[in-house]
């Protein structure tokens, strides 16, 4: 009898100590039919940005200007301002003298570019 009670608690032992089965997975609903991706786009080239272009008005304004200060000018420094459009210069400022005004005026004409110079100097008295 003591046999027979050791193999039953030995069964029902064994029987607590079984792990359950894993449960079944439900069934997944129908899924509709995933569009087809769309195919990667082509590799575009990659274009590196020009650098832009020097505005020839403003190099043509700064050559002048550069002439205009010069020690060979003898024109006031940093007394006569330059802008340019299309070959057009016009000069902007006050000077001491008619002769001055006159020779800022004759030596725009001679810079490589200038078609014509419109002299807005002013003849100011002491400057």
């Amino acid at each position: 009898m003591r046999g027979t009670l050791i193999a039953v608690l030995a069964l029902a032992l064994a029987a607590c100590s079984e792990t359950p089965p894993p449960p079944k997975p439900k069934p997944a609903p129908p899924k509709a039919e995933a569009p087809t991706p769309a195919p990667p786009p082509a590799p575009v080239a990659e274009t590196k940005p020009e650098p832009p272009k020097p505005d020839p008005n403003k190099e043509l304004a700064s050559r002048v200007k550069n002439v205009l200060e010069s020690p060979e000018a003898k024109l006031p420094s940093g007394a006569i301002d330059v802008t340019a459009a299309d070959g057009k210069i016009t000069l902007w400022g006050a000077v001491a003298s008619d002769a001055q005004r006159s020779r800022a005026a004759q030596i725009a004409r001679k810079v490589e570019g200038v078609s014509a110079v419109d002299n807005q100097l002013k003849v100011v008295r002491g400057s």
